[in-house]
Parts: structure tokens; C-alpha cells; sequence
């Protein structure tokens, strides 16, 4: 770095920060592999750090995670080789390294071990260790992929004029050329290949050298040989034809399976943007920059990282929220898809809030922040999709298992059949090894689990579904019951009016009218519902004796009795309540007897001074797409059951109403943990559906769980899935896109063992050469992840009708 950026260790220890340019600009300046002369010490300073890392406490010891990109990784012994250089070291408490998304999840002791220290490690294995934003930036993406092309443009240049020089070869009889032609076409392709070799076949080269210092044996050290041996044989017999290495050179086939192997690695690298991408672009959303409001009324640029509660900051169209902010202007028409799966703008009025990770579709937005980084609820998501793209599941370490030790067959076969060759054509010795080394590489065995399931979390992740374990899609099609809660679940999360008894002579508009300004003085759950009932009719003209007295006291006069209701105290001595049956002096059992009650559901009582006024009967409003999402699985096969903490009524009638037969009501936090253990004992998979902190342990005992994503933190904590609309027609559409991606998944493995398993013995028996060895391998993997990119798109889902459902729910 230059002199102008570098922070010394002194400059830490004495407080010092970095120069507010960020990170990214910072290390914007490497772009191959970092060294052990590269300044890590940017990576210590606690400003950077808290972009990208958060405190974890581990048997009373405070210790600091991050989720880091590991560039150069390619394999899954690449991973191996990272998990090496980090894992052991003092100070380091774990490490997990996924190498289909290249993350690598670190939690390390500040006090025994600086990040520095271990990013320096990395960089001598020959990888670099960036944050996710910096990695993730378009400079970063752009710079790599340019490095690729460059490489794939010589391979491919190169490839054309050898073709042209090796052509005369084809087509004539040996002698047919004189001499000093043949050796001058020799020369020329000698030289053609050579770029080739130095530059773009130096990703295999240097991949295959780590592997190699470590002791272990990648996906690009078959490759590598293949190249080299190529190279020295047909270098050998160009320079002495009558030598050890025989008249024949393989320069174009040398250089044609480069090319279709950098043109291979290309393809997996936009694919793999397209699939892991996904998920990259949504947890990389937030700009790096904002507006900060000075007290003169002008306004300054930030990073992002200097932001602080409080901040008044102007976020111009087009950009996201950089934190929770509430709107001081008039208003602000945003994009919440990421949060509720919605793709219709909303607008947020003055004195509203908007989400970190939104964004502001119109005009100059001026808000106050109320909340920055991990406290945020776009902070809580990252943290789940960072948890689900570092994860291993079990199939994908299958792969990785098989992977090994089936690169040391691909060795073996290779030189069985350069053994095998040599004793009959010592000519065609070479190009078969060559060949069964290139067709047999794993690269497509290795990427098809990883491919898929990426591919599946990302196109949830832009519906509004969260993953937090890619491992929950195999579980997830071997369910055969789905358990829902209640409250909050199938029905919405909060109450509204089902129905007013009034005494005799009193109309329901005229009831509602006496209530209405005891309601509207309240934000009580209950209060609100008989409000937004009563608020028509109370600005409606009002006829007269309807209701009249408590319309004509100030609100302000209203008490609030916690626990128990509303007081109005009129100016002629009578007074209003509006309440439990006890703050009304009501006996809640006679009124049962006289029709003026429902056990079975929360009521709230109007009363004057001369008694009983009316009853609001109070409901749970069962969801509108809760009926076809029911029905639906149930048409799937599954058995549905229902699993509620409340009254026995008021769960009969939600289930009478959604067609559930299989109900336990009044059940606590224990006896739900034990109705599903005893469901899983008798073969029962169970995929577990609630939104309240009490379903916690049951999400956690379930072999599937899912959380609303309006339910608690503790909840979707427990979760494999968290569905941030909270609709339930997403349950069903992440149940058929697990299907999917098992049946795409055992289609790339099939594909790819079977692809290997074939071109073996077709290699050993001379029928596939070099060249084609490469384009088979480049192909093998092009299928696996262009198979995997269906799964990048959900199929359209019917949109239930509001309407329908709720005819659905009166026939019902």
C-alpha cells in the first residue's frame, strides 16, 4: 500500500483510525493473491472491524467472529488448504470454509491473535482474505473477471494460429513436407504455446503448487501434469525429433483444452455470480456512503462506517436506507421486497419508519437514524444468510469426501494407461495420460450439491425467504406432517371485532358510536379493533340520541385503567366504561346466561352507570391465504395438525374454519414439545410452523422448522426457515422448490459420476484426446451448474384472492 494509507502498529496502539476512504480503497490497490508485504494492519483498526465483525461470548470469554471472502478458491482443496493456514493457530477458536461461495467463517481470541496476522497467513498459502463488502465490490469483480478474460483471450488467440501452423500436418503424408518447413511449423507452434503456458495456464499452476506445498493433492494438479507433460514431450520431440520424446507434438491439443478450460471456469464464475450471487447482491446492498446533515443545514459526505444514531442524513433516489430511520419529511415511497417479499412500493409518511436495506424510489429522502449495523433488521438477516452460505451440508461433504480420494485414482489411471500405452505405441503414451487426467477431474462432482442448493437460497432470498441451513432442503422433502401454531400464524397478529350484542333497543352502529371515544383514547390491541369499527360511524352525521353522551366529553378525560379497561367520567356525574367484566362490575357468568357473553372468546364490555351497554366479541382474523395454503398441502399429502397454547373454543373454531382435524388447544411450551415428540415417535417428519418466543423449543425439536418474520427474534433464531412476509402460501412454494432442488441435485450427481465413471476407460482405450478431454471436462461442469441455474427462478405462484378466501371462510 502507499505510504499515504499505511497504519503501523504504533498508530493502532495509540488509537489511531484509518483515513476515512474505507476499506475498499484501501485494498482496492492488490489485485493478485496478498503477501507477506502487504499492510494487514487495516484490518485490525475497531472502525473497519465493525463493518464486517460482531463480539460472541464462549465460556465467559468475549471472542470476535467475522464472515470473510477468500479469493482464489476453486475447489475443495482450496478449502482444505485455507482451513489449514487458520486452523491451530493461537487464538483461533474455529474456522469453517465453504469453497462453493468462498466464504470462510472465523471466530479468533483479539487478545492471543490479531486478524492481520491470520489474513497474512492466508496470503502466503497463496489466497487473499477480504471483507465481504470490499470482496464483494463491483472494482473486485471487475478486476478478476477482466484477469480471466485476458487469459481466456491469449488461450483462445493462440489456440487459432496453432490450429492454422498444425493443420499441414493433417493433411499430408509423413516427408510429404520438406524438412526445414516442418521444423519451421514446429517452431512457430512452439511458440504460440508458450504464452499459453506462462499466462493463462497460471491459475492451474500456482492452484496446484499450494495444493501441493500443503501435501495434498486438488482438483487442478491433474490438469497442471496434464499441461506440463504435454508441454515437455511436444517441446522434446520439436527440438529433437529423433530423441526420447518421438517425432510427435501435441501443441494444439495442448493449447484448445486450456482454452476450453479457462472458457469453462469463466462460465462457472457467471454462473456462479447468477446462483451464490444472488445472495451476494442482497447482502451487499447498502452503499457505502451517505449523506450526513451538518448543523448549518449543508450536508457532508460519509462512509458508511462513520455513521452513528442520531444522524440526520439526506438518501438520494435510487439508494437504500443505510440504517433503521424514521422519515422527517413529508414522505418516502420505498422498496421493501427484501423484507416482506412485496414487489409494490409503499410509502412512509413523517414520523414513519423505514428499514435499513430499502430503498428510496422518489426524490430526496431526509431521515433520522435509529439504528445501525447488526442492530437493524437487515443486520439480523445478513447474519442469517451468512450462517446459511457458509454451512456444509451432508451431501456436499460427500462430495468433497469423494472428491480426494478419486483425484488419487484419476493419478493412477493415468499412469496405468501411460504404462499400458508405452508398451505398444510409446507415440500415443502421452496424449492418453494427458487425456485421462483432464476428462477425469472432479471439478463437476464437486460443484453439483453446492450449485443447486445456492442457487435455491438465492432465489428464496429475493421472494422474501430466508435459509438459515441449506441442509433443511433434503430434510425438507422427507416431511410427512406439518405442525402450525395459532396465534400469529394461521391467524393474524392481531384482534379484530367479530361481532357486538347490544342490549335490547340498541342498534350495533349505536353501540359502536358510545365506544368510540372511549376506543379511540387507547392503543390497547382491543381498543384498536372496536376503533376501526366505530371511526366511519363516529365521522359519519350522527342521528340524534344515538350515542350522543360520551361523544360530547373531551377524549382527554378518558383513564386508563392498566389491565382492566377505559373511564369516562361525564360532566353530569354518570360515567362510561369500557373493559374487562370486572372494571364494569358485570358477573361474567350471568351474562353467559343471558346471551351477552362467548367463553370461548375475548370479550370487552360497554357499560353506564345504570349497567350492561353491550358486548364486543373479539376474534383472531384467520389469514387470507391461510385456507388455500392448508388445502394445498394437504393436496401434497401432507397431514396437518394445529398446536395451540389457547382455549379450546378458539382453536376448535380456526380449525373448523381451515379444515384441520388433528388439534391439541391449552397447551404449554412443555406439552408442545412433548405432542411433537410423541408425533416423531411414531415415524411421524415433522416440518414445524409458529412465530411466538413459546415455540422456540419445538422449532428447535422439529426436523423442519419455520419462522414468520414478524415473530421473535428467539424464534426465527431456532428456524431453518424464516419467511419474512409472513404469508403461508410461502410454505408451500419453499416445500415445492425443496423438491426441486433434490430432483436437480441427484441429476447433477448422476450427471457427474456417471460422465466420469464413462470417459475413463474411453480415455485408457485412446478414444478421447487431449482436446477433447478438455472441452468434455469444461462441458461435464457447464451442465452440472446450467442445470442448477433452473432452480435460480420460482415458478410463478397464484396470488390467493382476498375475496375468494374470505367467501371460502363464510361457507366454512
Amino acid at each position: 500500500m502507499s505510504n499515504s494509507t499505511t497504519v503501523t502498529g504504533s498508530d493502532l496502539a495509540a488509537g489511531a483510525v484509518v483515513p476515512d476512504q474505507g476499506l475498499g480503497s484501501l485494498l482496492g490497490q492488490h489485485r493478485g493473491p496478498l503477501t507477506v508485504d502487504d499492510d494487514f494492519l487495516v484490518l485490525d483498526d475497531p472502525i473497519e472491524q465493525e463493518d464486517f465483525c460482531h463480539p460472541v461470548q464462549v465460556d465467559g470469554r468475549e471472542l470476535q467472529e467475522a464472515v470473510l471472502m477468500v479469493q482464489g478458491m476453486y475447489c475443495p482443496a482450496c478449502s482444505e488448504t485455507v482451513e489449514a493456514a487458520l486452523g491451530g493457530r493461537r487464538g483461533v477458536e474455529s474456522v469453517r470454509v465453504h469453497a462453493a461461495t468462498r466464504r470462510v467463517t472465523l471466530r479468533w481470541d483479539p487478545a492471543q491473535t490479531l486478524l492481520s496476522a491470520l489474513a497474512r497467513n492466508v496470503g502466503q498459502s497463496g489466497y487473499r482474505l477480504l471483507p465481504m463488502r470490499q470482496a464483494l465490490s463491483v472494482e473486485e469483480r471487475l478486476a478478476e473477471t477482466r484477469l480471466l478474460m485476458w487469459r481466456l483471450f491469449v488461450a483462445g488467440f493462440c489456440t487459432m494460429q496453432v490450429m492454422m501452423y498444425s493443420w499441414p500436418f493433417y493433411v499430408t503424408e509423413p516427408g510429404e513436407i520438406p524438412a526445414i518447413y516442418d521444423q519451421l511449423l514446429r517452431m512457430a507452434n512452439w511458440m504460440l504455446s508458450v504464452p499459453v503456458v506462462l499466462f493463462s495456464s497460471m491459475p492451474f499452476f500456482q492452484s496446484a503448487w499450494r495444493d501441493l506445498r500443503h501435501g495434498r493433492i486438488g482438483m487442478d494438479m491433474p490438469v497442471s501434469i496434464g499441461i506440463l507433460v504435454t508441454f515437455i514431450a511436444s517441446t522434446g520431440a520439436t527440438f529433437d525429433p529423433t530423441g526420447v520424446w518421438g517425432h510427435e507434438i501435441w501443441f494444439d491439443s495442448l493449447t484448445m483444452f486450456v482454452f476450453f478450460l479457462l472458457g469453462g471456469r469463466y462460465l462457472q464464475s457467471r454462473m456462479r455470480d447468477r446462483t451464490a450471487g444472488s445472495l451476494d447482491a442482497l447482502m451487499n446492498r447498502l452503499p457505502e456512503q451517505c449523506e450526513r446533515q451538518l448543523a448549518d443545514g449543508g450536508f457532508e459526505t460519509i462512509s458508511l462506517k462513520r455513521l452513528r444514531v442520531g444522524d440526520v442524513l439526506r438518501v438520494q433516489a435510487g439508494q437504500a436506507f443505510p440504517g433503521d430511520a424514521t422519515v422527517l419529511g413529508e414522505s418516502a415511497t420505498v422498496d421493501e421486497a427484501l423484507l416482506t417479499g412485496e414487489s409494490q412500493p409503499v410509502t412512509r409518511l413523517r414520523g414513519q419508519t423505514v428499514v435499513a436495506g430499502s430503498y428510496n424510489l422518489a426524490g430526496a429522502a431526509l431521515v433520522r437514524i435509529d439504528k445501525i449495523g447488526r442492530d437493524t433488521r437487515f443486520g439480523q438477516i445478513v447474519s442469517l444468510m451468512e450462517q446459511a452460505s457458509t454451512e456444509k451440508p451432508d451431501l456436499i461433504k460427500l462430495a468433497d469426501r469423494i472428491a480426494g480420494p478419486f483425484l488419487i485414482v484419476v493419478l493412477l489411471s493415468a499412469g496405468f494407461g501411460a504404462w499400458y500405452w508405452w508398451q505398444i505405441d510409446p507415440a500415443l503414451a502421452v496424449p492418453i495420460a494427458v487425456a485421462v487426467l483432464v476428462v477425469t477431474c472432479p471439478c463437476a462432482l464437486a460443484l453439483s450439491t453446492p450449485s443447486a442448493m445456492l442457487a435455491s437460497a438465492g432465489a428464496l432470498a429475493q421472494r422474501g425467504i430466508l435459509v438459515r441451513r441449506l441442509l433443511a432442503f433434503e430434510a425438507l422433502c422427507k416431511i410427512d406432517t406439518v405442525v402450525f401454531d395459532k396465534t400469529g400464524t394461521l391467524t393474524q397478529d392481531r384482534v379484530v371485532l367479530r361481532e357486538v350484542i347490544a342490549r335490547p333497543g340498541l342498534e350495533r352502529e349505536q353501540a359502536l358510536r358510545m365506544a368510540w371515544p372511549l376506543a379511540s383514547a387507547s392503543l390497547h390491541p382491543v381498543s384498536r379493533a372496536i376503533a376501526v369499527q366505530a371511526q366511519p360511524l363516529a365521522s359519519a352525521p350522527n342521528p340524534a340520541g344515538q350515542g350522543a353522551a360520551p361523544g360530547a366529553e373531551p377524549v382527554d378525560l378518558v383513564q386508563e385503567r392498566p389491565g382492566a379497561g377505559l373511564v369516562l367520567e361525564r360532566a353530569d356525574g354518570g360515567e362510561w366504561r369500557l373493559g374487562s367484566a370486572a372494571l364494569c362490575g358485570l358477573d361474567e357468568a350471568q351474562l353467559l346466561a343471558q346471551g351477552r357473553s362467548t367463553a370461548d372468546s375475548p370479550c370487552a364490555y360497554l357499560c353506564d352507570e345504570h349497567g350492561w351497554v353491550a358486548t364486543f366479541v373479539m376474534d383472531e382474523g384467520v389469514r387470507a391465504d391461510a385456507p388455500a395454503a392448508v388445502a394445498e398441502l394437504r393436496a401434497m399429502g401432507f397431514s396437518v395438525h394445529l398446536l395451540s397454547g389457547d382455549r379450546i373454543g378458539a382453536v376448535q373454531r380456526v380449525a373448523q374454519q381451515l379444515g384441520i382435524e388433528q388439534v391439541v388447544a391449552g397447551a404449554s411450551p412443555e406439552r408442545k414439545l412433548e405432542v411433537v415428540a410423541a408425533l416423531q415417535q411414531q415415524g411421524a417428519q415433522i416440518a414445524m410452523v409458529g412465530d411466538g418466543m413459546n415455540d422456540g423449543p419445538v422449532l428447535a425439536r422439529a426436523q423442519v422448522s419455520f419462522a414468520l418474520g414478524h415473530g421473535a427474534p428467539l424464534t426465527q433464531s431456532q428456524s431453518d426457515f424464516v419467511v419474512q412476509s409472513g404469508r403461508l402460501s410461502e410454505l408451500v412454494q419453499t416445500v415445492r422448490q425443496a423438491r426441486r432442488t433434490l430432483r436437480i441435485l441427484k441429476q447433477n450427481l448422476c450427471w457427474a459420476g456417471g460422465y466420469n465413471a464413462s470417459m475413463v476407460p474411453l480415455a485408457i482405450a485412446g478414444y478421447v484426446p487431449p482436446w477433447l478431454a478438455g472441452l468434455g471436462m469444461a462441458l461435464s461442469s457447464f451442465v452440472v451448474i446450467g442445470n442448477a441455474m433452473r432452480l435460480s427462478r420460482l415458478p410463478d405462484m397464484p396470488v390467493p384472492d382476498p375475496a375468494a378466501a374470505a367467501a371460502a371462510l363464510s361457507v366454512r
